[in-house]
């Protein structure tokens, strides 16, 4: 007998940029249909596609009341990534809408990045780099690296990316200090390392300081000018979580007067970060271009859990533990 065609198809929009493994799910059922946006698309032109969605996967666009009004069909918004903070919680839950994010699908990525900064800053990466290709071997014993062996390193927020940090961190026989006013001090004892209540402290007990907790009003400028000036001279600073948690211009100010080692950011303030920043200019200073979740195989896993949150809810049996607003589930 003939199988007929579902007529309830359900629409989901999802960016063109999403790794082929998500559209793969997709494709392979015959109750959705994929349809395609360009990321950095006309805000006139994306809420035209929202108008008969039932599901979207989010990269990095905004998104709030005036998309929700677009979307009247709308069942689910997904993140392709675990942070949300372009995405409007509250407008979502007032209309009963679940948020999805990337559960532990880039957390090995971010870990591991934020490990690779520390190192590259500790054994000075670019500037050895530098050295071999202008000719300049004899610079090589002016500024020494440093091992990370026996250093301290605090570790602000113990979540899905800081446990995976603090791993790796104390494998390279470091002594870990982990900051997290919302974990309890037994959890991170019980882990194997060590607690610190006040961030103050933390920050002048450490040589390497990363930062993987998100970003909200009351971590949004943690790093400060006050707070920057608690750290060592000779401590080092690493930011891959969101822009903005680490002010800026504190931080230049910090790096050029030399009050600490250096720095790396992974996450700016504003994105792309414009040419002319002035963190761009200083040799204590390491930059990448938000890519700490982006590898070949977190990519793929990213992709695949978006489409896979999105079908939870469509089939009726939300993903519990990726849902930011719990509180829509009843």
């Amino acid at each position: 007998m003939a199988t007929t065609a579902p007529t309830n198809i359900k629409k989901l929009l999802l960016p063109t940029t999403m790794a082929k493994a998500g559209w793969a799910i997709v494709e392979a059922r015959e109750d959705v249909e994929g349809v395609p946006f360009a990321p950095g698309l006309r805000r006139g032109d994306f809420h035209q596609l929202l108008e008969d969605i039932a599901g979207i996967a989010l990269g990095v666009q905004p998104f709030s009341d005036p998309e929700l009004d677009a979307a009247p069909n709308l069942e689910v918004v997904s993140r392709i990534g675990v942070g949300y903070d372009a995405v409007d919680v509250a407008a979502l839950t007032r209309r009963n809408i679940p948020l999805m994010i990337g559960g532990t699908a880039n957390s090995v990525s971010v870990a591991e990045a934020g490990v690779f900064l520390s190192m590259s800053l500790a054994r000075r990466g670019a500037a050895m780099d530098a050295m071999v290709k202008e000719g300049r071997w004899a610079d090589r014993y002016k500024e020494m690296p440093i091992d990370l062996a026996g250093k301290t390193v605090l570790i602000v927020g113990f979540g899905k990316i800081g446990t995976r940090s603090a791993r790796r961190f104390a494998a390279m026989e470091t002594r870990v200090l982990i900051y997290d006013p919302y974990i309890y001090s037994e959890t991170i004892r019980g882990s194997g390392y060590e607690p610190v209540q006040d961030l103050d402290e933390g920050v002048a007990r450490a040589d390497f300081i990363t930062i993987h907790c998100p970003k909200t009003p009351e971590t949004t400028g943690l790093f400060n000018t006050a707070r920057l000036a608690k750290m060592k001279k000779t401590a080092f600073l690493v930011n891959t979580a969101r822009g903005g948690i680490v002010d800026e211009k504190a931080l230049y100010d910090a790096l050029v007067s030399n009050r600490i080692a250096g720095a790396a950011l992974d996450v700016f303030e504003q994105e792309p970060t414009p040419k002319d920043n002035p963190l761009l200019t200083l040799k204590n200073f390491i930059s990448a271009p938000h890519v700490a979740g982006v590898t070949r195989e977190a990519v793929e896993r990213m992709a695949i859990v978006a489409v896979e949150n999105i079908l939870s809810v469509i089939d009726g049996k939300p993903n519990r533990e990726n849902v930011v607003n719990k509180e829509v589930l009843g």
